[in-house]
C-alpha cells in the first residue's frame, strides 16, 4: 500500500501537529483511528436524495466508493449535496430552480472540500445538472478526483414495446388531442419508470454520463451499468481506489480536462445525437480552466462528426442496450479509429485515451452503435446556428429530423406558461414559429427547459410542422425543429425581443443559419421603443443568480473562473 506525505496535502491543515488536537478530536468522535486521521482525506460526494430514481442508487454506491478508498491508503469521508430533478421540476416555476442547480451543487462541494481540507474527490452523480456540476467542482478546486455515474434506469414494458419518461410527456400531448384515453394514459404512467436510475434515452444525464468517459475524468465502462445492477458497485470501489493512485501520482483534473479532451467531450455527444444541454455545460467546464470553449465551438466539432448511436429520442434504444452493444469504449474506439478522437489525452487510469482504448474491437453484430464509416448521417444531431435573430448563436437538435429548413410566421410569447396554454388549446397552426422569450439564464432567471410544451407538441401529431425558438433550453429529450439558447437573450434586449406576431422567420439548419426578414434599421427602430421586462424574482437564490450569470454561448457561467483565479485549491 502507498504511503503519503501529509506534509504535502491540504489535510495537514486540520490534522497535523499540536495545534490540531481539537480538530482531530472531531474525527475521534466519529470512530476514526489515529492512524486513520494520519492518512490522506477523500471527499465522497454524492447528490442522493428522495427528490427522483435518478439520485436513489447513489448512496449504496458511494459506501463501495469508500471502501475502495480504505484499501488503497486513504479516509474517506462522505458528503451529500442538492439536486433539482428536471423529470418533477419540468412545466412549471420550479423549473427556474434546474440550470441554478448545477452552480449550488458546484459551489456546495467546492465549500466543502474547502472548509475541511480534503485531498482528493470522488464524486457520484445521477441527474442531469448533478453531473457537469461535479465535474466543474473537480476542475474548480484541482484536487485529485475520479467522477462516477449513478447508472440508468430500466426501460419500462408497455404494450410490448420499451418506454423511457418521455413517453409519458408525449402521451399527454396524446391525451389532450383525444387520440389515448385516461386510462391508457395512467397505465403508461405505472410502468414507464420500473427502477432507480437515471432518465434511461440520450437525454441530459446519459449524454454527459458518455462526456464523464469521453473527457476522461471517469473510469471505462463505468457509464454505461444500469442503476440497479450490483455491477455498478464494482466500478465505485475501483473508483476508490483509483483516486488514491492519482493522489499518489498527483495526476490533477486540469492535468485530464483540456482543449482536446473537450473536443473529445463534444464529439461522443455528436456521435450519441446527445442533449443539446451539453452546449452549456462543457463551456461551463471550459470557464473552470480558463480556456474559450464556447457554443459554436462546440457547434463546430458537432458539425463534422458522424452520428453513430441509434438511441432515443431520435433513435430507437435506450442507454441499457448501448451498454450491452459495447458502451462508451467501444464507441471511443472506433470514433478513434476514423481520426474523430484525441488519442493523447490524459485519464483517471493514468493512462492516455489511446492506451485506453488499445485492446477493443469494435463488435459488428449490434445494431446499437454503427461504425465511424457506416454513420446513421455523415454529422452531428446538434447544429449550431448564427443570423439576425441569435448574433451571439443558438442550437438545435436534428438527429431524427426529416426537413432541416423552416420558414414561418412568429406566434410571441413572454413566458413558457403562455406557450403551453395555447398549444394545450391548440390555437397554434402548421407553419407557425413559437416563440418563447423571457426565459433565458437572466430572464428567466435560470433557462428553464421547454420538454412539457414540446412533447405536447409532438403527442399531437404537429412535431415538425411547427418550429420552436427560445433563449431557454430544451431538455436533451425535446425532439421536433426546436432552437435554444437563443442569444443575446431578451431580458438583455436581444433581437428575440423585438419580435412581433407575424414577424417572417427563416431556419436553416444545413447551412446553419437563424433569421427574421428585418433590416438593421426596422430592428433598430423596435429596439428604441422596448422597455426591459421587470424580473418575477426580487429576493432569494434565484435572484442572486440573476445578479452574477454570464450568456448562455459562454455556459452561462457565474464566476470568472481561472482567467482570474489567484491561487488554485489543491495547492493550499
Amino acid at each position: 500500500m502507498a504511503k503519503f506525505n501529509k506534509k504535502k496535502l491540504p489535510s495537514r491543515h486540520t490534522s497535523l501537529g499540536p495545534d490540531r488536537a481539537p480538530h482531530r478530536s472531531f474525527y475521534y468522535a466519529m470512530g476514526e483511528t489515529e492512524k486513520d486521521v494520519a492518512k490522506p482525506f477523500v471527499g465522497v460526494v454524492s447528490t442522493w436524495n428522495e427528490a427522483a430514481p435518478c439520485n436513489i442508487a447513489l448512496m449504496r454506491q458511494a459506501q463501495s466508493v469508500k471502501k475502495g478508498v480504505r484499501a488503497s491508503g486513504g479516509t474517506p469521508r462522505e458528503f451529500c449535496t442538492i439536486t433539482v430533478t428536471d423529470g418533477i421540476a419540468m412545466g412549471h416555476e420550479g423549473m427556474k430552480s434546474s440550470l441554478i442547480s448545477r452552480e449550488i451543487i458546484a459551489d456546495s462541494t467546492e465549500l466543502t472540500v474547502r472548509g475541511h481540507c480534503y485531498d482528493a474527490l470522488v464524486g457520484i452523480a445521477g441527474c442531469d445538472k448533478s453531473l457537469p456540476a461535479l465535474m466543474m467542482a473537480m476542475v474548480r478546486l484541482n484536487v485529485p478526483s475520479v467522477f462516477i455515474y449513478g447508472g440508468s434506469i430500466l426501460p419500462g414494458q408497455y404494450k410490448g414495446k420499451d418506454v423511457t419518461v418521455v413517453d409519458v410527456f408525449e402521451a399527454v400531448g396524446k391525451h389532450s388531442a383525444g387520440k389515448i384515453s385516461a386510462k391508457e394514459l395512467r397505465e403508461l404512467e405505472l410502468v414507464a419508470c420500473p427502477s432507480a436510475g437515471a432518465c434511461g434515452g440520450q437525454f441530459t444525464a446519459n449524454t454527459m454520463a458518455c462526456v464523464s468517459e469521453a473527457i476522461g475524468l471517469a473510469l471505462p465502462y463505468s457509464a454505461g451499468t444500469p442503476a440497479p445492477y450490483e455491477e455498478r458497485d464494482k466500478y465505485a470501489l475501483l473508483s476508490g481506489k483509483t483516486v488514491m493512485n492519482l493522489l499518489q501520482k498527483n495526476i490533477r483534473p486540469r492535468d485530464i480536462v483540456t482543449k482536446k479532451s473537450l473536443e473529445n467531450a463534444a464529439t461522443i455527444v455528436a456521435a450519441t445525437g446527445g442533449s443539446t444541454n451539453a452546449a452549456l455545460h462543457l463551456p461551463a467546464l471550459a470557464n473552470e480552466i480558463g480556456i474559450k470553449f464556447d457554443l459554436m465551438d462546440v457547434a463546430k466539432i458537432f458539425k463534422k462528426t458522424p452520428y453513430l448511436a441509434d438511441l432515443k429520442p431520435g433513435g430507437k434504444y435506450v442507454a441499457k442496450d448501448m451498454w450491452l452493444a459495447g458502451g462508451v469504449p467501444m464507441l471511443l474506439k472506433t470514433l478513434y479509429d476514423g481520426g474523430f478522437i484525441h488519442g493523447d489525452c490524459m485519464t483517471v487510469t493514468g493512462k492516455t485515451m489511446k492506451q485506453n482504448l488499445k485492446n477493443i474491437k469494435f463488435n459488428p453484430k449490434q445494431k446499437v452503435l454503427r461504425a465511424y464509416d457506416n454513420p446513421l448521417s455523415p454529422d452531428g444531431g446538434v447544429v449550431g446556428l448564427k443570423g439576425n435573430l441569435a448574433p451571439d448563436g443558438g442550437i438545435v437538435k436534428i438527429a431524427g429530423l426529416k426537413k432541416l429548413q423552416f420558414t414561418g410566421k412568429a406566434r410571441c410569447f413572454d413566458n413558457e406558461e403562455a406557450a403551453m396554454a395555447c398549444v394545450q388549446n391548440k390555437k397554434y397552426k402548421e407553419g407557425d414559429v413559437i416563440i418563447i422569450r423571457y426565459e433565458g439564464p437572466v430572464g428567466g432567471p435560470g433557462m428553464r427547459e421547454m420538454l412539457s410544451t414540446t412533447s405536447a407538441i409532438y403527442g399531437q401529431g404537429m412535431g415538425e410542422k411547427v418550429a420552436l425558438i427560445t433563449d431557454g433550453r430544451f431538455s436533451g429529450a425535446t425532439r421536433g425543429f426546436c432552437v435554444g439558447h437563443v442569444g443575446p437573450e431578451a431580458a438583455l434586449g436581444g433581437p428575440l425581443a423585438l419580435l412581433r406576431n407575424g414577424d417572417i422567420i427563416d431556419i436553416d439548419a444545413k447551412k446553419g443559419t437563424i433569421n427574421v426578414r428585418l433590416t438593421k434599421l426596422q430592428l433598430a427602430a423596435r429596439r428604441k421603443k422596448w422597455k426591459p421586462k421587470k424580473s418575477s424574482f426580487g429576493s432569494g437564490t434565484i435572484w442572486k443568480y440573476a445578479q452574477t450569470v454570464g450568456p448562455a454561448y459562454l455556459g452561462a457561467p457565474t464566476h470568472p473562473g481561472k482567467r482570474k483565479e489567484v491561487k488554485v485549491y489543491a495547492d493550499i
